[in-house]
């Protein structure tokens, strides 16, 4: 069975991955690669990343720079992913900065068919797959504890 995305089957997509950290890139890369996408692993080396993303029908953003994909690179219709977690200066907020992406949500969000936010897109999925995995290793440890007695 191929992934599906928000009811999308991965197969066949030509996904653009922007990073190749051991935490974000590389394992999404893997994952896209694994359920039949075509994917393309972009990073700050990348000389022509407007016409890289442009090209992307599913893109998922982990560079770690606040906003550094703008929105007219993104294709019409397509799958943005940011995983970014930026604080930059706001004078409007009590602490004096905001959380933004490394998407440029504003004018991404025009052209994609779908776009994650942030605060509040990855992360709390993030959350939720730490606590699973909490969970399941405590398991084990029981399990593990309860046949050696």
């Amino acid at each position: 069975a191929t992934a599906k995305l928000f009811g999308m089957s991965v197969a066949g997509k030509h996904a653009v991955v922007i990073g190749r950290s051991k935490i974000v890139g590389a394992p999404m890369h893997d994952l896209l690669l694994w359920n039949h996408a075509t994917v393309t692993t972009c990073h700050s080396k990348t000389p022509d990343l407007p016409e890289q993303v442009g090209r992307a029908d599913i893109l998922v953003v982990g560079a770690g720079r606040a906003e550094m994909v703008r929105g007219e690179w993104v294709k019409e219709g397509a799958v943005v992913i940011d995983c970014g977690i930026n604080h930059v200066p706001d004078e409007t907020k009590a602490s004096g900065k905001r959380v933004v992406g490394d998407v440029h949500y504003a004018s991404a969000n025009q052209r994609a068919g779908f776009i994650t936010p942030v605060p509040g897109g990855v992360g709390p999925m993030t959350v939720a797959m730490l606590m699973e995995n909490t969970v399941q290793s405590a398991q084990r440890f029981l399990l593990r504890s309860q046949s050696h007695r």
